[in-house]
């Protein structure tokens, strides 16, 4: 399966914080699948490290604020191409992030609190019709199905 991820969990150092989200169980449930790494925000022109940013009020700001809404929107654009040129079957990517939150994102306010809201990568590709799942729901999922397997391994 192509399946597109974010670069960070793949153990890219594109975390805003020059470091990466490495996630080695993800890693292992998704060897034999052919990966598209993609980091959005490095897409769009930002450096690494970077200072933190959040949507705040439908616009992307850091910490310190300074507007970078048009890099991030520059990346989500960039990896709806690589998208449509790729066709991956599957998007996995780092939950709560600005750009690849899926379920939920920071919300704005640089004090941990979370909302139900997707990031701006995460909503361009599920309104372009590519399933989007977040890292921590595909772990969750592939724990279940492997579970349901082995007991009906054992059934048989």
């Amino acid at each position: 399966m192509k399946i597109m991820i974010s670069a960070c969990l793949t153990g890219i150092n594109c975390k805003y914080n020059g470091g990466n989200n490495l996630d080695e169980e993800l890693m292992r449930q998704l060897e034999g699948h052919e990966l598209i790494p993609v980091c959005p925000e490095l897409m769009g022109g930002l450096p690494v490290p970077r200072i933190p940013s959040e949507i705040c009020g439908g616009v992307v700001m850091t910490k310190n604020g300074r507007n970078v809404d048009r890099e991030f929107r520059e990346g989500a654009g960039k990896c709806l191409e690589t998208a449509r040129k790729e066709m991956p079957e599957l998007v996995i990517f780092q939950p709560r992030s600005p750009s690849c939150g899926v379920k939920q994102r920071y919300d704005g306010s640089f004090s941990g609190r979370l909302i139900g809201e997707p990031g701006i990568t995460a909503a361009l590709l599920a309104e372009n019709g590519f399933r989007v799942i977040d890292a921590e729901e595909f772990k969750l999922k592939a724990a279940s199905g492997s579970k349901e397997a082995s007991d009906r391994n054992q059934g048989q």
